[in-house]
């Protein structure tokens, strides 16, 4: 389909950023494996797994969207199906959160945690149901949403290691130092 074509290099690089940033994020968490004080099981559900997620979307996403497709109807379908389970894993992550009790969010996590990636999960979904009738602005809302996707992740791998590497690793050195 000529709208998809039109597409090929924006997927082919966000597809690939994704890849990568996946990648890496699996080395951040086996380096951080080995600070002293461990992440709960809690904490990697509500803040580290989801970047994962985010991550794999974009590049599945990217990758599907990449299918030389005959039409519009079973891609978007696929999205929209994506789209939907986003939504409801986010309202997991949500709950996740809440629950885990080693770290107090605070606006930017429920932001970047929840609300953000509930909108880009919404898009998604909402987009698949319009492309029938118009594929091309569905096109640009699925582009504008794994964005949004790819930049939450990037965002919440970011706050996670300077987390750890601020927070963590300084408490760890302060708790090591003898008492005056």
């Amino acid at each position: 389909m000529a709208e998809f074509a039109a597409w090929n290099n924006f997927y082919v690089i966000v597809g690939s950023s994704a890849g990568a940033l996946t990648g890496l994020q699996f080395v951040v968490m086996a380096l951080i494996a080995d600070l002293e004080r461990r992440s709960t099981s809690h904490e990697v559900a509500a803040f580290g797994t989801p970047t994962i997620v985010h991550f794999s979307t974009v590049l599945l996403i990217a990758a599907v969207l990449r299918v030389p497709w005959q039409g519009v109807a079973a891609v978007s379908t696929l999205w929209g199906i994506v789209g939907l389970s986003g939504a409801a894993y986010t309202v997991l992550v949500a709950r996740r959160v809440r629950r885990q009790r080693s770290y107090q969010p605070d606006l930017e996590d429920w932001l970047f945690h929840s609300l953000l990636p509930l909108a880009a999960y919404a898009v998604l979904a909402l987009s698949s149901l319009a492309a029938h009738a118009h594929a091309h602005e569905s096109l640009i809302a699925v582009g504008a949403a794994i964005l949004l996707l790819l930049f939450i992740a990037i965002h919440n791998a970011w706050d996670a290691v300077s987390y750890f590497v601020f927070v963590r690793m300084r408490n760890a050195k302060d708790a090591e130092l003898p008492k005056k």
